[in-house]
């Protein structure tokens, strides 16, 4: 499970820029093969091209380096490392360095294209980031070129991972430029840096343009197809975590509960609380999965569980009454002094881990309040009060929700391109709370006419089980991808998204989930099949 999680806790980019091919002899220069290559070739050579920079961008430089084809192999991480990825053809790889006018930054764009021009499909896919890191030049790069695509990633000029400490100056005020860099100008100039880049190495234009990217990448999706609607016409947008202004600050508030009301649950007594959830809501769908289908639909009420004894394995703990509220407030998410929802919490059978150790808060929100909203790197994110957690959810939609929101319902200029958004959410994603996606799917809703207009051009498919980006007990999504470009270049709405998992017993799980506002309804036979369960109203 905790593999799955580094798309918001541990960063990639640091380690996989640093590309790992397991062939024979070196990867050849830049620029060996480019007098060799006869006009007509296929190859195409592989050598800094020209590029004319984004609008109030400079280019710094242009370098380009020939990757050997065969199998990429990335460096460990302390959560794991992503798995190899076999047959990668002979690829050439650009970097285009961009600096900003009143800015000392240097941003790197990185672009990887099959150097074989038959194996280039005509499609341009750009891929997104996670936490702090506002792209990837690893795995997601290299994969995207074995499939065939002119692919592109960004660094934003910022650290990445969990490293926030460019956020301040040395005098302690907050880095405009960069922060102007993560939180959205980068974004669209990969899109423009990515594709010129791809006509020139193919003296051609990419015929089609994919965004593709979860969490810190799916709120990057849709700030593109809200602010420049014709960057790309397909938009791959998972788990995103828009309105990023208050879910950075939401999700400290397991932290500020357990402080408030002087409580320190275990790991093992917070888990016998989503084990009691799961096992008096599995069912509600018609079938027992060991998975909670609709967590909104779950009453079932964390006070029922005091004192129960939980076998902890090296003792028992008795389950307290000021647990069991703790863990009702953070389920319910955050509010204010007077009672209103702020935010959302995690659903039901989501694992606490993440958010809801005590003294442990998530990493995100806090370097989000200690380096952007208090500016205080001392501030002890364990130890707020209800009062002053409020201030500072307040300060941050305040200071940021226009930098970094990144949630502005009106999609109609990205409608009126024909650009489509898939978009996928975790129902059990324990870190970016999948009702914040459902908000946002809502209020476009109520902007732009009703569910089905929307869904002519978005759609959005939550996935009972199914943890941050990936992962958990529900059954994952098989070509999200494919989907969208089946939906772009071919018309096929995607009604239903595929999904499957293999059993502990070996037992393949099939299920075609259905897009929201619409429910997945078992109808009878075996649960195991597709077939057996159909889309309705909700």
């Amino acid at each position: 499970m905790r593999k799955k999680l580094l798309t918001l806790t541990v960063s990639l980019a640091a380690t996989a820029a640093v590309l790992v091919p397991m062939t024979a002899g070196a990867a050849p220069l830049a620029g060996d093969r480019a007098d060799t290559v006869p006009t007509g070739s296929p190859t195409a050579a592989c050598a800094p091209v020209q590029v004319s920079p984004p609008s109030g961008a400079r280019v710094v430089s242009v370098t380009a380096e020939a990757r050997a084809a065969g199998t990429y192999t990335f460096p460990a991480t302390p959560l794991g490392a992503p798995a190899p990825i076999t047959d990668v053809p002979d690829w050439c790889d650009i970097t285009v360095t961009l600096t900003h006018r009143g800015a000392d930054d240097r941003v790197a764009v990185k672009v990887g294209l099959p150097q074989d021009r038959t194996l280039w499909t005509g499609r341009f896919q750009a891929v997104g980031g996670s936490a702090y890191q506002a792209g990837d030049f690893g795995a997601p790069l290299v994969q995207g070129v074995k499939d065939g695509y002119a692919t592109a990633s960004t660094d934003a000029g910022v650290k990445t991972g969990l490293d926030a400490s460019w956020a301040l100056t040395p005098d302690g005020t907050l880095n405009q430029p960069l922060l102007t860099n993560f939180a959205s100008r980068s974004v669209h100039e990969l899109a423009v840096v990515g594709k010129a880049v791809t006509k020139a190495f193919y003296d051609a234009p990419a015929r089609y343009a994919y965004w593709n990217g979860c969490s810190t990448g799916g709120r990057q999706g849709y700030l593109e197809a809200q602010e420049h609607p014709r960057d790309f016409q397909g938009i791959l947008a998972d788990a995103p975590a828009v309105s990023w202004d208050r879910f950075a600050v939401a999700t400290l508030w397991p932290q500020v509960v357990f402080h408030e009301e002087g409580v320190s649950p275990t790991p093992c007594e917070l888990g016998a609380f989503n084990d009691a959830a799961v096992a008096a809501c599995d069912t509600i769908d018609g079938v027992r999965d060991g998975v909670i289908d609709d967590p909104q639909v779950c009453g079932w009420d964390p006070r029922e569980l005091v004192g129960t004894q939980v076998d902890c394995g090296d003792r028992t703990v008795t389950i307290s009454a000021g647990v069991a509220d703790a863990v009702r407030k953070i389920w319910a998410g955050p509010v204010s002094a007077d009672g209103r929802k702020l935010w959302y919490g995690p659903n039901k059978g989501a694992d606490f881990t993440w958010l809801a150790t005590p003294g442990q808060p998530f990493g995100v929100a806090d370097l989000w309040v200690k380096n952007f909203v208090e500016r205080d790197l001392g501030l002890d994110t364990t130890a707020l009060s209800y009062e002053q957690f409020e201030q500072i959810f307040r300060s941050s939609q305040r200071q940021f929700h226009d930098v970094i929101g990144s949630d502005d319902p009106d999609l109609s200029a990205f409608a009126q391109a024909g650009g489509k958004l898939l978009s996928w959410h975790g129902q059990a994603d324990q870190l970016v709370p999948t009702q914040g996606t459902v908000d946002y799917r809502e209020r476009v809703e109520r902007r732009l006419g009703g569910s089905e207009r929307v869904d002519r051009f978005y759609r959005l498919f939550l996935l009972p089980g199914v943890e941050h980006c990936g992962g958990g007990s529900g059954t994952q999504p098989t070509d999200a991808l494919g989907a969208l470009v089946s939906w772009v270049e071919q018309g096929k709405v995607p009604a239903t998204l595929a999904t499957s998992a293999t059993r502990t017993d070996g037992t393949r799980v099939t299920r075609d989930v259905c897009s929201y506002p619409h429910r997945t309804r078992y109808t009878g036979g075996d649960p195991a099949s597709a077939s057996s369960y159909r889309c309705t109203a909700s």
